[in-house]
């Protein structure tokens, strides 16, 4: 495994665009790239051009030899529309071993927005925290990228997640399939996540959701603390005695299972992601499921 993918030692350059980098070129240099071909990457074979064909891909030495037009088509023939939904409320503050669960987030989709960009893909961040929505429309250009990290690196998590009236109208006036992916915590109080996904789902998107927790919370250890205090509500929660540990793990796994057949049911690809996993599965996920759908 490379080290870099570690979070400890990825969150050690503070800047992302460099992490982002550093992070995708340790990860492609482990797996096989035939396997990652598209636009600009790997050539697989040579088309007719058709009008309307992105006048970049035209092989000018096939033209000097056979004067037609031909386009250099890779495996994964056309670029696709690619948004990051990040989680902004105050849950996302959470910490374990010294890492915040919306550091995680805001390197992994670095590192995914990176990847996606590569692969000559449009992105778009999206954030949601209490009170609204912050947007970046979907674009492919170089300085959009730029914009990406700028607007990801300041993101500062407060209140309670969106509620669905600010959300609702960016979704559903896009008319093509798009690949969604959303990191959170699937902190929710009044199912307002759920609520999100289930529209999302009905525009027929492809979804990933990629659900953040540290491992003080899957294992439930605190150390000596005996009470943890929920970040958006304040409630105090006592952990001291070994019978709330035991119900606490099996509550968290039947927690875990229900989420996880709520979303396959709406055909959302679900992945739970400890934030002491380093990102190189994350990527592969992602990379798996953007050749899936899109080919």
């Amino acid at each position: 495994m490379n080290n870099l993918l570690h979070p400890k030692t990825l969150m050690a350059i503070k800047d992302l665009s460099l992490a982002a980098k550093k992070t995708v070129d340790g990860f492609m240099s482990g797996i096989n790239k035939s396997n990652v071909k598209g636009a600009g990457l790997e050539f697989s074979q040579y088309r007719s051009y058709q009008p309307g064909d992105d006048l970049r891909w035209l092989d000018w030495k096939m033209y000097a030899r056979s004067d037609r037009y031909y386009i250099r088509e890779s495996e994964m023939e056309t670029s696709i529309s690619i948004r990051f939904l990040i989680d902004a409320s105050r849950s996302m503050l959470h910490e374990d071993n010294g890492i915040s669960k919306i550091d995680y987030a805001k390197y992994m989709a670095a590192a995914l927005a990176y990847l996606a960009q590569s692969q000559g893909d449009a992105i778009g961040l999206y954030v949601f925290k209490q009170g609204g929505l912050f947007s970046l429309a979907s674009r492919k250009d170089a300085q959009h990228l730029t914009r990406f990290f700028y607007q990801l690196q300041n993101i500062q998590p407060s209140g309670k997640f969106t509620e669905a009236i600010h959300y609702k109208h960016i979704f559903t006036g896009e008319h093509k399939r798009e690949l969604l992916v959303f990191i959170t915590d699937m902190y929710e109080q009044d199912k307002e996540i759920t609520k999100l996904l289930e529209v999302l789902s009905s525009l027929k998107h492809d979804i990933i959701v990629f659900h953040l927790m540290g491992e003080n919370e899957l294992a439930l250890n605190y150390g000596n603390y005996a009470a943890v205090q929920d970040l958006e509500t304040g409630e105090k929660i006592s952990i001291n005695a070994r019978e709330t540990k035991k119900l606490y793990e099996e509550k968290l796994q039947q927690y875990l299972s229900e989420v996880r057949m709520s979303l396959l049911d709406k055909h959302i690809y679900y992945r739970l992601v400890s934030m002491a996993e380093p990102l190189d599965k994350s990527l592969r996920d992602f990379l798996t499921q953007r050749q899936k759908n899109f080919v």
